[in-house]
């Protein structure tokens, strides 16, 4: 068996629970069951399903393998028993499952890499949400956390993958049918994790999942096969971006043509020199025209080449583009081909729009800034024209060779390179010429030369001259570019982490901004939409603001609306582009910083939300059950079929009184509830006896009433309340404790003075709650955390506690000594 080949895997894969990947999977073994093929079921977990259990008839099932954890029996898959039996095919359902404490591998997807390796071929079942790739994914989507996952890799070797897929809305047809879940179960399912949003967004990711899957398979399949040509399976439309300003025309034309093939990819690319000096680029532009393409769904990427169409083509090709957007040229070309006409030379299968743009023919070739400073080519032309002839009064009394005096005018060349540049050594080549073939050539003092060699001597000396001193200046000019490109790159990535830092992004960008090129103030200025013509300050770092971008030094216009403006100093040409990526990053800052002021603003009106969904799901019951109590209470005494003796009659009217007293105090409770939420609620505060409220309180419980106990002093003085509010509070406390006390026990209520307040005490003996709960209980809705929703809404404590505040006081909850709970209402002392 070692000799084997490893097994393939096929995997049914899924959106969701119930979508059949088992009953597909039984249907294939059956069929290679049928065709002679040895098959046996490994593990096939069929949730009480008839249907899917009616297909293992007839195919050989292994025993599963039984262990004991904790006092209960599990089955699992038994991988040994698989192995040892060595079929062609095994059967191994839901490969995400974790096994029980002691078995052969944690995970069965290891069991299933154990059965592969003895050269089985496996068929297993999946789920999308126990992929480890999109695992805090369906946790954002569902809300359920997924802790049985599968590694992608594992399920990318797979040899198949075949989706198993069902609309969202026949799934939970089958769902309500009872054909996935137990009856008890469906309903609570139907509301959560399978509602119709939740199996869309997973039909999705498994849909996208198996697409770039199916796309993986393409890509090696053309590279295995040498296929270089592209193939239009998938629409990929790609973009060229210089930098330049017709960037963003570029990107909205690519993502049209996109948007006309259903599903096709937007992708821009920017080709930079291979030395990394120069990408022939503004760096503000393309953080610009990078925003815009991921705004438009797209992804942008970089390429390193010097040859630009080449290196285009070469990335469209690897990408199996089928489109590719490139802007006219801005330079007028005389004598070469531009990159436009050569790609589209080179492009062979790649369809190539040419988009006409504003700047077309407008561009120049840009200036390269001068490798020296000015005062080392006065130097280098000073040491030309004065220590040339210096030299040559030097040497003639030397009476040196002719191959020496070479030599000595050549370095003296160099150095003339070294100091002031290209244009000083070429000059210096030149007068050296002259002077040496005059003072130092036969015939000397004229311009014959008699020798052919000197005559060679002369001119490679000129020739070499002249090549040194390009190469030094070359050498000084790229040194030069690459301290600065250095510089730049070191303030765009700080840049970039500055961007990153969250809430405070955009000041702290603004301040490295000013301190990075010295400037008193830097300025984020957007239009005023409410007068036109005046502009609104953003936000600043640094002394006085420029309110307005002609009060600024230098100002760099982001968008028709957002305008950067810097006070201070005027900046060079070659600071402005790193100016205009800050001003760019600035604006990106400026967007996050308003998505979260957004999304908070959301959060309270998310949370109201929230709420009423559970005020809708919480009162249901609460109002049912007393409205069908009186209900059916006055349609038995208004029915003429029965003759009600007048204690019957009794009984039904105080059923119905009783229902009507229960729904007039959840209706007050939840009008209360949300007048103290809106801050409406009117509060009357006056001097208040306890004697004189307790009683009515007492009598709003009924026959509850009875198992109170009360200890209120005779002395206890008067208290600021408002009488109906504090009789509410009482009313719910009191019902509260006597609803979690014991049969028997009495419900106490106590009260007592300490200085200037009095307390109001309602102790019970009942199960009390956790001291880390204290808080919790007073959350409204809190009864919807609890084992069952028919004990009532759970707004009592809530509202208790916001009428209590709104006298003024405090409630409290207290360990009762002994065990219970005790509320303690705190009430300012009557002056």
């Amino acid at each position: 068996m070692g000799g084997r080949a490893r097994g393939r895997l096929r995997v049914y894969l899924g959106a969701a629970p119930g979508v059949g990947k088992t009953y597909a999977m039984l249907g294939e073994a059956r069929r290679a069951s049928e065709r002679g093929k040895d098959v046996v079921v490994g593990f096939v977990e069929t949730h009480g399903r008839a249907r899917t259990a009616d297909l293992l008839d007839g195919l050989e099932v292994l025993p599963r393998r039984t262990l004991t954890y904790r006092d209960t029996s599990f089955t699992e898959l038994d991988a040994a028993a698989v192995i040892e039996r060595a079929p062609v095919l095994a059967l191994i359902d839901e490969l995400a499952h974790t096994n029980v404490p002691g078995s052969r591998n944690p995970k069965r997807w290891q069991d299933v890499e154990e059965i592969l390796d003895a050269g089985i071929d496996v068929v297993t079942t999946l789920n999308i949400q126990h992929l480890e790739s999109l695992n805090d994914v369906v946790h954002e989507i569902t809300g359920v956390p997924q802790r049985e996952t599968v590694p992608d890799e594992l399920v990318r070797r797979a040899h198949q993958i075949e989706l198993v897929d069902m609309a969202p809305e026949a799934l939970r047809r089958r769902l309500a049918h009872g054909n996935v879940y137990r009856p008890e179960s469906v309903d609570a399912a139907m509301a959560n994790y399978f509602r119709v949003g939740n199996l869309t967004a997973l039909r999705e990711l498994a849909l996208l999942w198996l697409a770039d899957k199916v796309d993986e398979q393409l890509g090696r399949y053309r590279t295995d096969h040498g296929i270089a040509g592209t193939w239009e399976a998938r629409e990929r439309v790609v973009v060229a971006l210089t930098g330049g300003p017709e960037g963003e025309t570029l990107v909205r034309r690519a993502a049209r043509i996109a948007a006309r093939g259903r599903g096709a990819d937007l992708l821009a690319v920017h080709i930079t020199s291979a030395d990394g000096l120069t990408s022939g680029g503004d760096p503000a532009n393309l953080v610009r025209q990078r925003a815009l393409v991921e705004d438009l769904g797209g992804t942008y990427h970089q390429v390193v080449g010097d040859d630009v169409p080449r290196a285009l083509l070469e990335f469209a090709r690897g990408v199996n583009a089928t489109q590719l957007v490139l802007g006219t040229s801005r330079r007028k070309r005389l004598l070469t081909r531009g990159v436009g006409a050569t790609t589209t030379a080179l492009s062979g299968a790649i369809d190539v729009h040419t988009v006409p743009h504003e700047a077309t023919g407008q561009g120049h070739r840009v200036r390269s800034q001068a490798a020296l400073t000015q005062r080392r080519r006065l130097a280098g032309w000073a040491l030309a024209l004065l220590g040339l002839p210096l030299l040559t009064a030097a040497l003639q009394p030397l009476n040196l060779t002719l191959p020496s005096e070479i030599l000595l005018f050549l370095l003296f060349v160099v150095a003339v390179a070294l100091t002031g540049g290209m244009w000083p050594a070429l000059t210096a080549a030149v007068l050296g010429f002259g002077l040496l073939n005059w003072f130092f050539t036969p015939p000397l003092r004229t311009l014959t030369i008699a020798e052919p060699e000197n005559v060679l001597a002369l001119a490679i000396f000129v020739l070499v001259a002249a090549m040194v001193s390009a190469v030094v200046d070359l050498a000084a000019r790229r040194s030069r570019e690459a301290a600065r490109s250095r510089a730049d790159a070191e303030v765009l990535s700080t840049l970039a982490g500055h961007v990153l830092r969250g809430a405070a992004a955009l000041p702290s960008l603004l301040a490295r901004m000013r301190e990075t090129f010295g400037l008193t103030a830097v300025t984020l200025l957007e239009k005023d939409d409410d007068e036109p013509g005046r502009w609104r300050v953003v936000s600043t770092s640094g002394g006085i603001p420029a309110t307005s971008p002609g009060t600024a030094d230098t100002d760099v216009v982001i968008d028709d609306r957002l305008v950067l403006a810097a006070r201070g100093r005027l900046l060079a040409a070659s600071d402005r582009r790193v100016l205009q990526a800050f001003a760019a990053e600035a604006a990106v800052a400026l967007r996050q910083q308003r998505l979260r002021e957004a999304a908070e603003r959301a959060e309270p009106l998310a949370e109201a939300d929230r709420m009423r969904t559970a005020l809708l799901a919480a009162v249901g019951h609460d109002l049912r059950t007393p409205l069908a109590s009186a209900k059916a209470a006055v349609e038995s005494l208004s029915s003429t079929d029965v003759t009600w003796s007048d204690a019957d009659r009794a009984e039904l009217l105080a059923t119905a009184d009783e229902s009507l007293i229960k729904l007039n105090r959840l209706v007050s409770n939840l009008l209360d509830m949300s007048r103290l939420q809106a801050g409406a609620l009117g509060v009357k505060l006056e001097p208040v006896a306890i004697e004189d409220v307790l009683p009515h309180a007492v009598d709003d419980l009924g026959p509850l009433g009875e198992r109170l106990a009360s200890d209120i002093p005779s002395e206890l003085p008067e208290l600021t309340a408002d009488p109906a509010l504090l009789e509410r509070v009482l009313v719910n406390l009191m019902a509260n404790a006597l609803r979690h006390s014991p049969d028997g026990e009495p419900v106490l209520v106590s009260a007592s003075s300490h200085g200037d307040s009095v307390e109001i005490r309602v102790i019970d003996r009942g199960p009390g709650i956790p001291t880390e709960a204290h808080e919790r209980v007073f959350l409204p809705f809190q009864r919807l955390g609890d084992r069952d929703n028919h004990t009532g809404v759970g707004l009592g404590l809530a509202l208790s506690r916001g009428l209590t505040e709104a006298m003024g006081g405090t409630l409290v909850p207290e360990d009762t000594p002994g065990g219970g709970l005790t509320m303690t209402i705190s009430l300012r002392r009557a002056t």
